[in-house]
C-alpha cells in the first residue's frame, strides 16, 4: 500500500505518519527476502496470464487451475483466484439469451425421446441443435449448432443473415458429412420445437439416415437444455468478448476458429476437464483394447 501511494507522489514519510508506521519498519520490510509463497506466486503469475491469454480471456480460476495441473503445475484454486485478482484479470461470466425458434404449434411434432437426460454411452448416439443469434453493424447474424451429447464435441454449425430452415439443414448436413454418417445410424437428433427443425425438408432428411427426430414436449429451456448450455458458452466466450461485430462474414470467420479452440483445447467441466477432441480419443482407444469374444 505504501509503494502504491509513494509511486502516486504522497510520499513514504506522510503515508507512513498516517497508518501510525515507523519509516524503519517500512524499509526493514523492502530489504527483507521475499518469502517462499511469495516466490512461488512470482513464478504462478506468468503461467496464469498465459492459461488466461491463451482461453482468450475466458477461462476462470476453476479452468485455469485445472490447465496448470494438466501443464504439470500443481497449485490450489484458491491460489490461482487470490492470485487472478492481484493480476485483474478474470474469467466470462455467462448471461442470459434469447430463443430464435419460433414454435410452430399445427406441425406435426416428434415424440421427446429424450426427457431431459442428456446422457450418452458412446459418440454419435445422441446429437442436440439449436440456434442463436449475434448483433452485427450490417444486422442480425444467425448460428446454428449440432452438438454431440457424449463428448460434447460441436460436430455442426452453419452461419447465416437468415433464420430459414436452410440454416439448420445445412449445419445438420456438415455434421453428416464430418461424422460420415448414411444409413442406420441409430442416432436420436433432438431439438426444440421451433418451425425450422419440424419441418418436412428437416424431418425427412433424418428418415433417410435413419435417425429418430426428439423434440422437447414442454417447450421450455430445460427441454433442450445442452444446446442452450452451448448457446450461452458460445455467446460468453466468442461474442461478448469481441463485440461489436461488423458483418455476417467477420461472424462466421470467428466462429470458425473459436469451435477449432472449442473442440481440441478447450477443458470441459463436464468431461473431467479433457477437451472433446481428447475425450472422444480415449473412447475410440479404449473400444480397441476391449478383447473380442470368439
Amino acid at each position: 500500500m505504501i509503494d502504491h501511494l509513494r509511486d502516486r507522489g504522497l510520499g513514504v514519510d506522510p503515508v507512513c505518519r498516517v497508518l501510525d508506521l515507523s519509516l524503519s519498519t517500512y524499509f526493514a520490510r523492502k530489504k527483507r527476502p521475499k518469502s517462499a509463497r511469495r516466490l512461488r506466486d512470482e513464478q504462478l503469475m506468468p503461467l496464469i496470464e498465459q492459461v488466461h491469454a491463451e482461453s482468450g480471456g475466458t477461462y476462470g480460476a476453476r479452468r485455469i487451475t485445472r490447465a496448470l495441473r494438466r501443464k504439470g503445475h500443481e497449485v490450489a484454486r484458491c491460489t490461482v483466484e487470490r492470485l487472478m485478482a492481484e493480476l485483474g484479470i478474470e474469467g466470462v461470466i455467462r448471461g442470459r439469451r434469447r430463443r430464435t425458434t419460433i414454435p410452430e404449434p399445427s406441425a406435426p411434432r416428434p415424440p421427446d425421446l429424450v426427457d431431459r437426460d442428456f446422457t450418452a454411452s458412446r459418440p454419435d448416439q445422441l446429437w442436440v441443435a439449436d440456434m442463436t443469434y449475434v448483433r452485427t453493424w450490417s444486422g442480425w447474424a444467425y448460428v446454428a449448432f449440432v452438438l454431440d451429447v457424449y463428448s460434447r464435441m460441436i460436430v455442426g454449425w452453419q452461419v447465416a443473415n437468415h433464420m430459414r430452415t436452410e440454416l439448420p439443414l445445412d449445419a445438420l448436413e456438415m455434421a453428416l458429412w464430418r461424422r460420415r454418417i448414411k444409413k442406420d445410424s441409430g442416432l436420436i437428433h433432438h431439438s426444440d420445437r421451433g418451425s425450422q427443425y419440424v419441418s418436412i425438408r428437416y424431418t425427412d432428411r433424418l428418415s433417410d439416415i435413419g435417425a429418430s427426430a426428439s423434440v422437447g414436449s414442454v417447450a421450455d429451456s430445460y427441454d433442450n437444455a445442452m444446446a442452450e448450455a452451448l448457446n450461452g458458452t458460445f455467446k460468453a466466450e466468442l461474442i461478448e468478448m469481441q463485440d461489436p461485430w461488423k458483418d455476417v462474414d467477420q461472424v462466421e470467420r470467428a466462429i470458425f476458429q473459436w469451435i477449432t479452440w472449442y473442440n481440441e483445447e478447450r477443458l470441459h467441466s463436464a468431461l473431467d476437464y479433457v477437451p472433446p477432441a481428447e475425450y472422444e480419443q480415449a473412447f475410440w482407444q479404449s473400444q480397441e483394447q476391449v478383447p473380442q469374444s470368439a
